[in-house]
């Protein structure tokens, strides 16, 4: 459950189209930093399917639930702590698979929250203190995984990561993670590679 009084969330919807209670606006959900589908693409098993994937009535289907029947890689990747990050799961839902933007985001979409989703452009803003955390996320799969990066995505990862160095808490949640799933994020701790 969220307590919205202590960081001033107000839900975007507060009930959904149907009307019912918006569930996703009272939870907290582990969101994917990185969207599956942004390194799901690079598995032919995404792309493509696999002769595996065919459901009880013979149909055949590709992408997330394919590769995570096939991939042992995919399915690696997917539960990888370091991608993994609590989040309001209307937040969560909003963001969807959309990348995060330069600019910094405006209060109200949220209430209070320093989180904002530009639909129209299908980008996320967030708040300066996540993008480190981000940066560092996208590097580390990068470098673990060798998931593409364009040019500029590069650029601004690296630039995060310098303009915002990982806090205490970062580091040691680092450290938990390595002790858990053995291995650990380099550009957040030269010892927990």
């Amino acid at each position: 459950m969220i307590d919205r009084s202590s960081c001033g969330y107000v839900p975007r919807n507060e009930y959904t189209k149907s009307g019912k209670k918006n569930e996703r606006a009272r939870r907290i959900e582990w969101e994917h930093v990185i969207p599956a589908e942004n390194f799901g693409r690079q598995f032919s098993c995404w792309r493509d399917g696999d002769a595996a994937c065919v459901d009880s009535k013979g149909k055949a289907y590709k992408g997330r639930k394919c590769c995570e029947k096939v991939s042992k890689e995919f399915r690696i990747m997917q539960a990888n702590m370091h991608n993994l990050q609590p989040a309001i799961g209307e937040l969560n839902a909003d963001r969807s698979n959309y990348r995060f933007d330069f600019e910094l985001p405006t209060t109200g979409q949220y209430g209070m929250c320093q989180f904002e989703v530009d639909f129209k452009a299908d980008r996320a803003r967030v708040r300066e203190e996540l993008r480190g955390v981000i940066a560092r996320t996208y590097l580390y799969f990068n470098k673990q995984y060798g998931m593409k990066l364009s040019k500029q995505e590069m650029q601004k990862y690296e630039a995060w990561n310098k303009t915002y160095p990982p806090s205490a808490w970062e580091i040691e949640r680092n450290k938990r993670i390595l002790h858990v799933q053995g291995s650990g994020n380099a550009f957040i701790s030269a010892e927990a590679k």
